[in-house]
Order: structure tokens, then sequence, then C-alpha cells
């Protein structure tokens, strides 16, 4: 009987930066609690995107955010796994040796931005509804940071190559989908956040469902026997995955959990 189902949003729920979810969601949510099943958000996004995007039901969930480094539960916070202050330093440095990318510092409370672009400000908050904080200068933050989110509108794998290769032995580094490359501390991940949630609720690997599309679910989904990848999967996650859904688009994630009512 599958107890806990987990799912990343953007590329598996939504288009990538979608701000509005299918209100059906929120009813299988609901449905799916009735028969035993809690429901897991596990996306990139820090806590008060997802919290705005599931509020009809931010109170009936779990939540893995900012790629596992925050977990809620119910609307509040569990807990939260922060970088090195210094080595977050050493990265947004980096980072802004390339003029061509942009960059958001996620915080526990809220998510900093120094950029001077006011279109990119806008469609975070309006976007994704990011509780963007717009400062002078990110490294004069006291606040410690959860997540380093690197953007590029596209072509961010590339873009970043040597950021990679400077700090994948010192940071967890991740891509979510073209557009973001995420750095966290070093054991951060969806998977070791989800594997937290099975052990308190005493729910076994053979009782959970998890979907994904991007190298950031993978860990996710190898803790999920019923391991779903969409068809708009990264060709590595497909690999990852025992089963495939439909695309994002056609709400694949969705008929496979009205299969379950």
């Amino acid at each position: 009987m599958i107890k806990l189902i987990v799912s990343d949003v953007d590329g598996t729920l939504v288009p990538d930066g979608s701000p509005d979810l299918d209100p059906e969601v929120f009813d299988i949510i609901l449905k799916l609690r009735e028969k035993g099943m809690q429901f897991v958000v596990a996306s990139g996004r820090p806590w008060a995107s997802v919290e705005s995007a599931f509020e009809p039901v931010k109170k009936k969930i779990f939540y893995v955010a900012n790629n596992g480094a925050y977990v809620g539960c119910h609307g509040r916070c569990l807990y939260a796994y922060t970088m090195e202050r210094e080595l977050a330093h050493r990265i947004i440095r980096k980072v802004r040796m390339h003029p061509e990318l942009e960059m958001v510092y996620a915080g526990v409370n809220g998510d900093y931005l120094d950029s001077k672009d006011d279109a990119l400000c806008d469609w975070l908050t309006n976007g994704y509804k990011f509780n963007v904080i717009r400062v002078k200068d990110v490294l004069e933050l006291e606040e410690p940071c959860v997540k380093i989110s690197i953007y590029k509108k596209e072509g961010i794998e590339t873009a970043t190559r040597d950021i990679y290769d400077e700090f994948k032995d010192q940071a967890k580094m991740a891509c979510a989908g073209d557009m973001w490359m995420d750095c966290m501390a070093k054991d951060v991940n969806k998977g070791k956040a989800v594997r937290t949630i099975q052990e308190s609720l005493g729910i076994k690997t053979e009782e959970t469902m998890a979907f994904g599309d991007q190298l950031n679910d993978i860990e996710m989904l190898n803790q999920a026997y019923y391991s779903f990848a969409v068809a708009n999967a990264r060709e590595e996650v497909r690999k990852a995955a025992r089963f495939q859904a439909d695309s994002n688009v056609r709400g694949g994630v969705l008929k496979i959990l009205k299969g379950l009512l």
C-alpha cells in the first residue's frame, strides 16, 4: 500500500516557473489524505514559494524546499540546513566573475537579491512567488545561507561549469532545469530530506511513490520503489526511475494519482 507520495513541482507538476497549479491538484491531495496517504512537495523553490503555490493545502502536507535544505510540515519549519558563511561567500564572489549570471541568496526568512534587474525581481516575485527582499549586497547579510541559486535564462549547466568544478567537492551542486544551478551544504539533497520524513512516519521505501524530472530529483526517486520520471524528464532521470508518467504539460502526475483514488 502506498503511504507517502512525493512530487517535484517545476517541470514535473507544472512548466518551469509557472505561478499556478491546476486546482484539481489540491482536491486530489485531500482525497489521498482521506485514504491514509501523506503528500510531500519536494522542490528547489524556497519555502515561501512552495507555501504560496500550495496555499489551499499547506497545513495538510509536508514540504521539502530549497532542494532538501528546508523541511516544513503543516505550515511550520521542522529544520533547515545552512551553508558555512565562508563557503557561501566564496561561491558568491566566483559567480560575480560572470556578468551574465544572476543569483538569489536564500535565507531562512527570505530570498535576498542584490541584482539591479527589475524584470528578474518581478518574475521571481510574481512567477515563482519568491519572498524577494532586495538588498545592496548579499555579502553583508548576517542571516545564514540555506541555498545560493545561480540563474541564466538558458544554458546554465555550461555557463556554470567552472563554478561547478571548483566547488563540487565542497558543496552540493545541482542543476534544476536549464535556468538554475543550486548550491547547498554538502550533504543536502531532496532524497535525504524525504528519508527523514519516512523515518519519522515509519514509512518504507516500498510504500513510497515519487515523481521528478531533473538531476536534483534523482536522490528523491531513489527513496521510492514507485519512482516515476515524467516523459519530459532528462535522460538520466528516466534511467534512474522505475516507471514513466506522461509529461508535465499533459498532467502526467495527476493521471497516476487519480489511479490511486
